[in-house]
């Protein structure tokens, strides 16, 4: 009887604890098109979702429907991770459902184990998780009538109607668009046993333009043209030589994408990745914003908005972030999305 009764109350125990996985997230207002909306184009857009960055994905969806023209033709592919339990996907999917139960979204199995292998350790532990790498394969998650995808980190908010960046024009053949920031010091992102050796910085030699720092949290990308031009495989060839070879980078997904496409990337105008706001990779300081209009607030680094305003320490900018969070507070009231609705 001691037995059952150890074993029924570690199974209670268990149960409460897999329920307490997630925390409870608000509903947010409903949002409809508005004139002019008829015949518009499906803007599809590609987030990862898992419970580390829940709460910045909900953020993030929210900031972007609040400001869209058209909110009712943008369809969420959400891509999660294939190691995740079913239990732990099903909350997530619970989750996102409670925050937004209209919202034409769909949740993808991303493979963990295509990249498992590839991956070396960076200067973060958080750039090192195998989600963080699913943007490589979202031309083979995402079903091959979805010609194009914003792809959106899980950590930023969109202040300006996406279909402005969504219409970016890629020109005859690039494959992927992004804004650029070439008065970075583009040499760092690289060691100097990938600049000593050859046959890697010759990489660089025959670009349409001289290659600059762009970041991928924020990029339009044509999954056709990405396909026809296995950039999949591209990246994946640098994966295997950092981790097989030598040393030629510290930044987790970053540099591959760097070596395949920086010199042939479609700019784009900074005000869509005001990029750079969670601080370094290191310790996360507080930063201010780039020179210039603001479409788009990238709290990139270490330092996320909704954890610095839990600990009582938060950036003057993570106040921009807080009306966005669908995190339900014990005795907070509800209509305190009235300030973004």
């Amino acid at each position: 009887m001691r037995l059952l009764a150890a074993l029924l109350l570690f199974a209670a125990a268990a149960a409460a604890a897999a329920a307490a996985e997630l925390p409870e997230f608000r509903e947010a207002p409903a949002f409809r098109n508005g004139a002019g909306c008829a015949g518009a184009p499906t803007i599809h857009i590609a987030m990862t979702l898992d419970g580390t960055y829940l709460r910045g994905s909900l953020a993030g969806v929210l900031s972007v429907l609040r400001h869209a023209a058209c909110p009712e033709s943008i369809a969420f592919h959400f891509v999660a991770s294939s190691a995740s339990p079913a239990r732990r996907l099903a909350r997530l999917r619970a989750a996102l459902a409670a925050a937004f139960p209209t919202l034409p979204a769909t949740v993808h199995r991303f493979d963990a184990r295509l990249v498992r292998g590839k991956i070396s350790s960076s200067v973060r532990r958080a750039l090192d998780q195998p989600l963080n790498y699913a943007r490589i394969y979202l031309a083979d998650i995402l079903p091959r009538s979805v010609p194009r995808v914003l792809y959106l980190d899980s950590d930023l908010l969109v202040v300006d109607d996406v279909a402005r960046l969504w219409a970016t024009d890629l020109g005859p053949g690039a494959a992927l668009a992004a804004p650029e920031y070439c008065n970075a010091n583009f040499t760092l992102y690289f060691t100097d046993a990938f600049w000593r050796h050859p046959a890697y910085s010759s990489v660089f030699a025959n670009r349409t333009r001289a290659p600059c720092y762009f970041n991928t949290g924020v990029m339009v990308i044509d999954l056709d043209r990405w396909r026809a031009g296995g950039y999949t495989a591209k990246l994946e060839y640098w994966m295997d030589v950092q981790k097989q070879e030598a040393r030629i980078y510290e930044l987790g997904s970053l540099p591959p994408f760097l070596l395949v496409f920086a010199g042939d990337v479609k700019a784009v105008q900074h005000r869509w990745n005001q990029h750079g706001l969670g601080g370094d990779n290191v310790a996360g300081q507080c930063r201010e914003l780039h020179p210039g209009p603001v479409s788009l607030l990238h709290w990139s680094g270490k330092g996320k908005p909704w954890l610095r305003l839990d600990a009582g320490r938060p950036c003057p900018l993570d106040a921009l972030w807080a009306p966005y969070d669908l995190l339900r507070r014990r005795g907070a009231r509800d209509d305190l999305l009235a300030a973004v609705a």
